[in-house]
């Protein structure tokens, strides 16, 4: 009898409605109908491909069998999709019409039905298929027995036709297997575009057969081969998604013009040489624009580097070219003069006009930062817009600007992840200009957005926990209609997203443990780890401005490193004291006071860790005002005692501090509230 109750209520939450904002989609379909019923799955579970899809499609149905096998331990009899219409019976149907390009402006709908008895998705090409693919996947629930899928009808297309992520592996080299993670984690998350920033300052990370110079003398012995680069850029073809590869020029170009001075813009660039930069920051190193010599070097690097790319665009960077070296050369400047340029913009936009036929040769659009745009530059080119607020620049003014131009454009102004803010400051983030006239002519000129990690201060340890999960927040306002904004229901969704990026190798999660055990010496480390929990990384590059100063090869093995932004703790400590202010009741208070005792004990703990972990030193003095203030704020709330307003105040400023292991405490601003409160 007993048996036959669990199976009662097994069967029973089976089969009852999930309620549409339970379920943890990301990004969100753009319509989706909930039924009262369920799909069951058992070990008989089987995929069916049907028209003529691009042979993809094999092998991502069939990882999507091994990654539900491994969440359900169901050990499906199915192991692997090899051919079209295999298993005509199957229980889910996947029909497409036709072979996908990879690539912008492509058809990446799909409809997907889940009917109690079987599942059918219907898309024109393979790439919808594969996102209908990760839709299902995130749609999987389960009771105490089982696992189902929820009776559903979605009808899904993307808003936006780039919706991309750049990875830096300039400053800090990262591995393949870094890419290929990244890029299963953007598969995920419906993202199509990789921009690969391959060149800068502080390295050149392409292998060149016929300038070996390049990776000899500006590598550091770290860079792609060219059967790497084509292994992943098929892998990233694979997932649907178009790599953008970028060498930038003129400006960074301290790598190129290690191994090639001579076509630098320095005076007596053979007794002025140049070589790597071990810093951050913008670097005066620019080629010469009025040398034949630096067209030459560039369109042989772009013969040989085009061919390893398929898609149709080629990034050439552009940006933050200060000229300075321009300015202190006479015959550069004659040759302005001499052409009738106005100044040094105009200058650029010659340099660059020089590059776009040395790629239309090998069919790719030339895409730069918004500094390459001016009157004279090609309507054929894309403006990577990056500017706003903290370059003197209204949010949002660099696209109406690039639009307006006749210019197709891409929005990362923020976007820029390793800024090191929270999430809601990109998920709030629209690439359409609100309170801006458009027309639609101009509106149809906005591509999407891309999220930028540069890697001035991550490594292959960390960069996974600078992207993720974040970025899902990023792709989802990419994808998504622009009315879905709610903060609370992102970051419960997001919570579930984070943790399924583990199946995809993805270290976000796990290498922070690393670090922690790094710093507290193999100690046990819970209260380091919840000090971690309430501090945030320094934000907008202040982190690299005073203080501490990084260089590529520095430690980035820190407390710092650990601490990520939207610190789960200080997220629940905030909503704790609004909830407390709200109604304070017994209950609220209790939320409230038990954090402020538990930083208490962090700090006595991490004081004991000390002794044996020099790493923690820098963390003394800040888990130390921390203490003091939990201490005052427990007297005035607890005991109802009258507590010196200088005194809290003076502990307050103390937890503002940033002048401690490059980190700040983000449950500031509530602390804040609590000391001024009557």
């Amino acid at each position: 009898m007993k048996y036959f109750f669990i199976l009662f209520v097994s069967s029973f939450l089976a089969n009852a409605q999930i309620k549409t904002d339970a379920l943890n989609l990301m990004p969100w379909p753009q319509s989706i109908s909930v039924t009262n019923g369920s799909f069951a799955l058992d070990k008989n579970f089987k995929v069916n491909i049907t028209f003529n899809p691009n042979p993809r499609i094999f092998a991502r149905t069939s990882q999507f069998l091994r990654r539900l096998d491994g969440r359900t331990g169901l050990f499906f009899d199915q192991g692997f999709v090899t051919k079209i219409n295999e298993f005509p019976s199957a229980q889910l149907q996947i029909n497409c019409s036709k072979a996908g390009n990879v690539g912008i402006n492509q058809d990446e709908s799909y409809q997907l039905e889940i009917q109690s008895n079987k599942i059918i998705i219907n898309a024109n090409s393979d790439l919808g298929a594969m996102h209908a693919l990760e839709t299902l996947l995130q749609l999987l629930q389960n009771n105490s027995t089982s696992y189902y899928f929820p009776t559903v009808t979605i009808s899904d297309s993307p808003r936006f036709t780039w919706r991309g992520l750049m990875i830096d592996a300039a400053r800090h080299f990262q591995p393949v297997d870094v890419i290929k993670r990244n890029l299963d984690a953007m598969a995920a998350m419906k993202m199509n575009v990789f921009h690969w920033h391959l060149t800068d300052d502080q390295g050149w990370r392409i292998e060149l057969k016929n300038h070996p110079k390049l990776t000899q003398l500006a590598s550091d012995g770290n860079y792609y081969t060219q059967e790497e680069i084509k292994n992943i850029v098929k892998y990233a073809d694979e997932r649907g998604i178009m790599v953008v590869p970028e060498i930038d020029v003129p400006g960074h170009g301290t790598a190129i013009l290690t191994a090639y001075p001579e076509v630098g813009s320095k005076l007596n660039f053979d007794k002025n040489t140049y070589s790597l930069e071990r810093n951050s920051g913008i670097f005066t190193p620019t080629l010469d624009p009025s040398n034949p010599k630096t067209y030459q070097l560039l369109s042989e690097i772009f013969d040989e580097v085009c061919p390893l790319f398929s898609g149709n665009y080629f990034h050439i960077g552009g940006d933050e070219n200060e000229g300075k070296d321009w300015d202190s050369n006479p015959k550069i400047q004659e040759f302005k003069k001499k052409n009738n340029f106005a100044n040094n913009h105009e200058l650029q936009t010659y340099f660059t006009m020089q590059l776009i036929p040395m790629l239309k040769k090998h069919n790719k659009t030339l895409m730069g930062w918004e500094e390459i745009m001016t009157k004279n530059l090609s309507k054929d080119a894309i403006i990577h817009s990056w500017r706003g607020a903290n370059e003197g620049i209204a949010a949002g003014q660099s696209l109406v600007n690039a639009v307006r131009n006749g210019y197709k454009t891409v929005l990362s102004n923020g976007y820029y992840i390793d800024l090191m803010l929270g999430v809601e400051n990109h998920y709030l983030n629209d690439p359409m200009p609100k309170n801006i006239t458009l027309t639609a002519e101009e509106k149809a000129r906005i591509l999407g957005g891309e999220a930028p990690m540069w890697s001035e201060l991550v490594t292959p340890t960390t960069i996974d926990s600078r992207i993720w999960p974040r970025t899902a927040a990023i792709a989802e306002r990419l994808w998504s209609n622009e009315n879905i904004t709610d903060m609370a229901s992102l970051r419960k969704r997001m919570n579930v997203i984070s943790l399924q990026f583990e199946e995809l190798g993805i270290t976000h999660i796990r290498n922070k443990e690393v670090l922690l055990r790094n710093i507290s010496n193999n100690q046990t480390n819970t209260a380091l780890e919840d000090f971690s929990n309430i501090c945030e990384p320094l934000k907008i590059y202040s982190r690299n401005s005073e203080g501490t100063e990084y260089k590529t090869y520095s430690p980035f093995t820190l407390f710092a490193d650990a601490c990520t932004p939207d610190a789960k703790d200080a997220l629940s400590f905030d909503a704790a004291v609004t909830n407390y202010f709200k109604n304070k009741s017994s209950e609220n208070q209790i939320l409230v006071t038990d954090y402020l005792k538990k930083w208490v004990n962090v700090d006595a703990k991490l004081i004991e860790l000390s002794s044996n972990a020099p790493l923690i030193q820098p963390l003394l003095p800040l888990s130390k005002s921390l203490s003091d203030l939990s201490q005052q704020l427990l007297l005035k709330i607890e005991k109802k005692q009258t507590v010196n307003p200088n005194t809290l105040n003076d502990l307050l400023e103390q937890c503002n501090s940033k002048n401690h292991a490059d980190v700040e405490l983000a449950v500031y601003n509530s602390l804040k509230k609590l000391v001024l409160a009557e």
